[in-house]
């Protein structure tokens, strides 16, 4: 039996609502300053421990299936060094964050000026002397747009696909690119708009999208430092406490490693924890399973 490509579209579609764009090659830069940077990479790991949004170690429960994406590119919208586990979000160091828009009505994040880059490669390259000096025992990063790849299947057939994921608190999209296809929106989007496009088996069916209800977002400080729902605001501990004297003659590389252990969820209906969207099993999440950053 010969499974129908735009009824494997449109399945997709309603299993992920239930749950070109030119990229800048260069991360938010000062070229001016000539004294040591501030280099921050994004590091993408499938074997890190998984957390919940409580930073509590989780595993996948009874009834659901998961799988470890392979990540393509992240952005971030914003990042804060915090000195404590009662610094408050916003009362930290904030070093950056991302150009936002009311093009689209409300304020929310300007994707065209957004940088999203791959594993490994620096999110921001900024001067040392941005970060005040002081010993920060944490690190809060706000991700809004993630692209990845999966594995589905239909009717017993493989397939891989590629997901571009928005999970910002607010995005304008002028236009976006999926994996080879542009998609049109010139919009405002909330947190866990998405677009889904087949990549192999290749098959003549346009790129679905739609409205995921949120994500997980790791935060082991909530019960001291709260985040706002739909922030996306990641928070990580430092292994050892990054302390800057001011006097610094070097760059700080800050590597921001984060899990992928199994952050691709959905409601499993046969216990064989392969993605089967034509046979009901909808997506439940798809953020990130935790954060540690680590000075390089």
């Amino acid at each position: 039996m010969r499974f129908a490509p735009l009824t494997l579209a449109a399945l997709f579609l309603l299993s992920l609502g239930s749950c070109s764009k030119d990229e800048m090659d260069l991360p938010p830069s000062d070229p001016v300053d000539a004294g040591p940077r501030l280099i921050m990479k994004f590091r993408f790991d499938s074997t890190q421990v998984r957390l919940n949004n409580l930073g509590q170690p989780s595993t996948v429960i009874s009834g659901h299936g998961a799988q470890s994406p392979v990540f393509n590119k992240m952005s971030a919208h914003y990042v804060e060094f915090a000195p404590g586990a009662l610094t408050a979000l916003g009362q930290g160091d904030v070093v950056y964050k991302a150009p936002e828009t009311v093009l689209g009505g409300d304020t929310a994040i300007d994707f065209d000026l957004s940088i999203a880059v791959g594993n490994n490669e620096a999110f921001l390259d900024i001067p040392l002397s941005d970060l005040d000096a002081g010993t920060y025992q944490w690190l809060r990063v706000s991700l809004a747009y993630q692209n990845y790849n999966i594995r589905f299947s239909s009717l017993g057939l493989p397939f891989s696909g590629t997901i571009a994921s928005f999970i910002g608190y607010r995005t304008y999209i002028g236009e976006h690119v999926v994996a080879d296809s542009t998609v049109s929106v010139h919009a405002n989007k909330l947190q866990g708009y998405w677009a889904f496009e087949v990549n192999d088996p290749p098959l003549p069916v346009p790129v679905t999208e739609g409205q995921a209800p949120g994500t997980t977002v790791v935060n082991p400080l909530f019960a001291t430092s709260p985040v706002p729902a739909g922030s996306c605001v990641v928070t990580g501990a430092f292994p050892v406490p990054l302390t800057i004297t001011g006097n610094e003659t070097e760059d700080i590389v800050v590597v921001v490693s984060v899990s992928t252990n199994k952050s691709f969820e959905w409601v499993e209906t046969d216990g064989d924890n392969i993605f089967e969207p034509v046979d009901g099993e909808t997506v439940v999440d798809m953020g990130v399973r935790g954060m540690i950053p680590t000075v390089e």
